[in-house]
């Protein structure tokens, strides 16, 4: 039983002085309840609640009966005698409150307990409220006090016990997350009482080691990201630009990662990039959030995540983006009605085939042919529609075929398939089939391969040859796809984040529909958090052009 009864004002405890003598019944119910025989001094008082026959007595005796009720483990009873006390003009309301609210909360009202110490106007009583508010709390589960933060964040003991219970867990959803950083104030108003400068002061968090061997792999593909922006920051420095480039390893281990969000340079930065991993990038997309510091996934198109999000971003299109580029296409070409769909078991192609399914059946389209790839199956897939050697591959029953992979497991039994045969049939595939070194599209009868924008490299650009020059003359090996992404990131950033906005990234992006890249395509981040511009290719005379005028 906890100590309640010492917290309550002596004069609900003692004997009351009264116009009228005070019934020996009474007398010997109080003598019940402070030697804590708790049922019967319950059933002693309930003789005295009547107000019709005792008046203000009454009143005391529902008090006290409260307190017995509790004392007892009946909180259903102590609710019935405290709730009458509440709303009545009767000087003991506020300790009526207070005893009702501790009903509420050992009957698993939680919600009613709340409600009442909002109610406590008292100064003394309302402090030890939230002492008895925060004892309960401190045990409820984080749905429910995340459900529930919008009316109770203004009381300081349901947002204390929040902050308790998230660091408790060892396991926190993106949304426990940011509420952890706002309780533990990390990240919030990071950059208040600070004029900012005029640098651009870019954090970079990937994890080139991890917990295991400790050991960067000049190889991994996270180095050569990292390879791409440091060579684009160290540019924009010797052309004069003022960039300050801060890095973080984070190690993939979540407790190292966040005592990296609480390093000085990731307080003060203009943007953050990176890490990769989806626990890590939930961590560092709630602290952005809190932070109002713009996080950008250099890599992934999985956004949803990130949805109703106004700090965290994906630099490449999202998984509806892709697929919205390619049904504006399709219907824009006019190839036919019916379609067949194969896909990798990866997170993106298993996502964007559900969508593809869905968004096509709404345009008119057909689904013929919908299924998961593998190597033994990717070669399969094509003759089941038709597609084989010794046969007329015109008129077939499909009108068009889409490849959701970038596995290249898959991409060569499929090309190896196509090389065998004559056919027309329009074949959409990811823009990582241009970089395989089995694929010579250029040798086909027919060019009929299409393929899938994800913040392609524009091969052909000048400042695409100076770079793999540049990045040549200082690495001994030309640029990988990955280090072509993370200069192209750093542009990006550069171009969006300046002074004249107020280092305000959102600001910037919304004032453009379209946006050329320098060694891409180009970008559309209008109202967005991930690139919306997603054309598909054609092969023209050695140069890939977009099949339509976007």
């Amino acid at each position: 039983m906890r100590k309640l009864f010492l917290l309550l004002p002596v004069f609900l405890i003692c004997l009351e002085a009264w116009s009228q003598s005070v019934p020996e019944g009474y007398q010997r119910a109080q003598v019940l309840l402070n030697s804590r025989s708790y049922w019967d001094a319950l059933n002693s008082f309930k003789e005295f609640t009547s107000v019709e026959k005792y008046g203000n007595l009454a009143n005391y005796a529902s008090f006290h009966a409260g307190e017995a009720a509790i004392g007892a483990n009946q909180p259903a009873q102590a609710i019935e005698f405290l709730q009458p006390l509440v709303s009545r003009n009767w000087k003991g309301s506020q300790d009526a409150e207070y005893l009702l609210a501790t009903a509420y909360f050992q009957n698993n009202q939680a919600l009613e307990a709340l409600r009442a110490i909002a109610k406590i106007e008292d100064p003394a009583l309302q402090e030890k409220a939230q002492d008895l508010s925060f004892e309960y709390l401190s045990k409820s589960s984080p749905n429910f006090l995340i459900s529930n933060l919008k009316e109770f964040e203004n009381q300081s003991a349901y947002k204390a016990a929040l902050g308790t219970v998230l660091k408790s867990k060892t396991v926190l959803s993106s949304e426990e997350k940011a509420l952890y950083y706002e309780m533990q104030g990390i990240g919030a108003n990071a950059s208040s009482g600070q004029l900012k400068d005029d640098v651009l002061d870019i954090v970079v968090i990937l994890p080139f080691t991890d917990t295991g061997n400790g050991q960067i792999s000049p190889s991994s593909f996270t180095y050569e990201l990292f390879q791409g922006i440091r060579f684009a920051v160290n540019k924009m420095k010797r052309e004069g630009a003022n960039v300050n480039l801060s890095t973080f390893d984070s190690q993939r281990d979540m407790n190292h990662l966040r005592s990296v969000l609480q390093e000085p340079a990731v307080a003060k930065a203009d943007v953050i990039l990176g890490p990769i991993y989806p626990d890590e990038s939930d961590l560092v997309s709630a602290f952005a959030e809190n932070a109002k510091i713009p996080f950008v996934h250099p890599l992934s198109n999985l956004g949803e995540r990130f949805v109703g999000k106004q700090y965290s971003y994906l630099f490449r299109p999202s998984a509806q983006n892709l697929v919205e580029g390619i049904i504006k296409n399709l219907k824009g070409k006019a190839w036919g009605n019916r379609v067949a769909i194969g896909y990798s078991g990866s997170s993106r192609d298993e996502k964007m085939a559900a969508l593809l399914n869905e968004r096509l059946t709404q345009e008119g389209f057909q689904i013929v042919d919908s299924q998961r790839l593998d190597p033994r199956n990717a070669a399969t897939f094509l003759t089941d529609l038709g597609v084989r050697p010794g046969k007329d591959s015109v008129n077939l029953d499909v009108d068009q075929v889409i490849f959701l992979t970038d596995d290249p497991s898959i991409a060569q039994p499929t090309l190896a398939l196509i090389e065998s045969v004559t056919t027309i049939l329009p074949i959409l595939v990811m823009d990582s089939w241009l970089g395989f070194n089995f694929a010579n599209y250029e040798m086909l009868e027919f060019p009929n391969f299409y393929f899938i924008s994800n913040n392609s490299p524009a091969l052909d650009k000048e400042a695409m040859t100076s770079f793999k020059s540049e990045f040549y003359g200082r690495n001994l090996a030309f640029p990988t796809m990955n280090a072509i992404l993370g200069r192209e990131l750093v542009y990006w950033v550069s171009e969006n984040l300046k002074p004249t906005f107020g280092f305000d990234l959102r600001r910037s992006l919304d004032q453009q529909v379209f946006e050329p890249g320098k060694l891409t395509w180009g970008f559309n981040f209008q109202n967005s958090n991930s690139n919306q511009y997603v054309p598909v290719f054609t092969i023209e005379t050695g140069e890939l052009k977009p099949l339509l005028n976007q």
